[in-house]
């Protein structure tokens, strides 16, 4: 999504703060400090749930999902049927990621993913959830004009295409398996993964070409 600064917002003030921190990340960090103060949290295990979600999940469970689907036809037919327990014989299971559903790109139509109501998204396949996710104007617009949205992440889709939304919530969440790259029938499972973006298994944006994996 285009993000725009608003230089009206610092009033005529010219302050060089230190703070690099948002206006709602340093409230957290207040809030963080305050519970830690009164022995309600413990800092290094909320470090350890972050790190975990961040850095080791992220969103490559789903890219191990997405590249096993590609490669072995018996477990995308499974993922059709039974998603959730297609994904969770992976081991990927858990917060979040209860009830799933993979929808499949296809050379006819193009999937797209968005929660109207709030942010639902899978943690336990997707790691968390970008900030344009949770925004107003991605949940609203992503129903109203996909493809102009589509357009703002780069992903221009021909106009004979059909765009398919669907609404992430509580009950069910969703994971798109993007269209295979061509020229990666000779890839195993772990090169297919890296070619995987996660807004690929959200929809607004496309597998990455072969040839273009870390």
């Amino acid at each position: 999504m285009t993000s725009h600064s608003n230089d009206d917002d610092h009033h005529g003030h010219d302050h060089d703060h230190d703070n690099h921190f948002s206006e709602m990340q340093a409230r957290v960090k207040a809030l963080e400090t305050v519970l830690t103060q009164k022995g309600l949290i413990d800092p290094a295990a909320i470090d350890v749930i972050v790190d975990t979600y961040e850095t080791k999940i992220g969103p490559r469970n789903g890219a191990r999902v997405v590249a096993k689907a590609w490669s072995e036809p018996d477990f995308a037919d499974w993922l059709r049927s039974d998603a959730t327990a297609a994904i969770g014989s992976l081991g990927y299971t858990g917060r979040q990621g209860e009830h799933m559903r993979a929808v499949f790109n296809t050379p006819e139509t193009h999937n797209l993913v968005v929660c109207t109501l709030c942010s639902c998204y899978p943690w336990s396949v997707l790691g968390l959830p970008p900030i344009w996710y949770k925004a107003p104007p991605y949940r609203s617009r992503a129903v109203i004009d996909p493809r102009d949205v589509l357009g703002e992440f780069g992903v221009t889709l021909p106009d004979t295409k059909k765009i398919r939304v669907w609404d992430s919530t509580a009950e069910l969440r969703y994971i798109v398996i993007p269209e295979r790259p061509t020229g990666t029938e000779g890839l195993d499972q772990q090169a297919l993964a890296d070619l995987v973006t996660r807004d690929s298994m959200i929809g607004t944006g496309l597998a990455k070409p072969a040839g273009e994996a870390p």
